[in-house]
């Protein structure tokens, strides 16, 4: 999952970028990491239109196979705005295609968030021509594909608008659509009710469909805890839902479980696009168990892995805080410590 990685800009960086704003003559500021720090590499005049310039991405000298590089791309006039391409190539090494990832937001926060409008995930110099270009912008204009069920539920929510009277600061709430630009497709929705309404150790897996954004249905069966980690995808990310039977305390009973699975050796775009829709998945999931006759509760804590295979009773008993009845409960990983208080001094005699 990614993380910031402590790497600032430079101040370098920020007067360039500053005075590349101010001109509005600039296309193009490659940014790269040296020495644990964002520095500015070089920059690319505007010499046509955007579309036109994108032919300047492709030459060695700019952007090279297999290094990384931020690239912050000026608009087309009139617009002020700017956005950013992060160019990871398949073929860098795994070490930075890693930190490039932990390091976009410190870049993105410490130039100024509201000036870039929009973001391309590259990893390779064909993803930023004019003919890719273009159908981004195709992709980011389209509404996003609705299921049957989905077009109904929109179709509801609109006519509730049109007849909506002032109920104070309670929203209506829908777990419909809802994450980072992800979609709930029907089959999904349904496989996690179903999953609710069980009642023996089971597990829906889920996998999101990335040309549109929808979450998809990669598998539902019944699983027992021992076979839980080979039953997941072992090279590509995935969220699951695991129902599990079990007798630990203090959740002694059938637990629903979120889980994140993010191998180490999945592409790095799929990383960045599953970490960034993770927690309104479990949140969708939550409302949709919570609205079962009778409710169902999705456990509080989640579950995230880089290592599916390590996904076994012992590892889920850790993370989820569990034991033997007899053993009393076991403190979590990330539970805090009791504070020690300290001895006082001895006393004189």
């Amino acid at each position: 999952m990614s993380t910031l990685s402590g790497i600032t800009v430079s101040s370098d960086l920020s007067s360039k970028f500053a005075d590349a704003v101010q001109s509005k003559s600039t296309r193009f500021i490659k940014v790269s990491i040296q020495n644990e720090s964002l520095v500015h590499d070089l920059s690319v005049q505007i010499t046509g239109s955007l579309e036109e310039d994108l032919a300047l991405l492709q030459h060695d000298d700019v952007l090279q196979d297999d290094s990384p590089a931020y690239i912050l791309v000026k608009l087309d006039s009139p617009s002020s705005d700017w956005m950013t391409v992060f160019y990871v190539p398949d073929s860098a090494k795994v070490r930075e295609k890693m930190l490039y990832a932990s390091t976009r937001l410190s870049l993105l926060k410490s130039l100024g968030s509201t000036l870039f409008t929009d973001s391309i995930f590259a990893t390779s110099k064909a993803d930023l021509t004019a003919e890719a270009y273009a159908s981004h912008l195709r992709h980011v204009a389209a509404p996003h594909p609705l299921s049957a069920r989905e077009q109904e539920m929109a179709d509801l929510r609109a006519s509730e608008s049109e007849t909506a009277t002032y109920e104070g600061s309670r929203a209506r709430a829908s777990h419909v659509g809802t994450g980072v630009g992800l979609n709930w497709s029907e089959e999904v929705e349904n496989a996690v009710a179903e999953l609710g309404r069980g009642s023996e150790s089971a597990i829906v897996i889920i996998t999101i469909n990335s040309q549109t954004e929808t979450l998809a249905l990669h598998a539902a069966e019944d699983v027992i805890i021992d076979s839980l980690g080979s039953s997941l995808p072992q090279s590509e990310p995935c969220y699951a839902f695991f129902a599990w039977q079990h007798s630990f305390e203090p959740n002694a009973g059938r637990e629903i479980i979120f889980i994140y699975s993010c191998p180490s050796n999945s592409p790095i775009k799929h990383r960045m696009l599953y970490s960034s829709g993770s927690t309104t998945t479990y949140q969708a999931a939550k409302s949709i168990l919570a609205s079962l006759l009778p409710p169902v509760t999705l456990a509080v804590r989640k579950i995230e892995t880089s290592d599916p295979k390590e996904l076994d009773e012992a590892f889920l008993k850790a993370e989820l805080g569990l034991s033997d009845a007899k053993d009393g409960p076991v403190a979590a990983a990330d539970s805090p410590k009791a504070f020690a208080r300290p001895k006082g001094p001895p006393r004189r005699r």
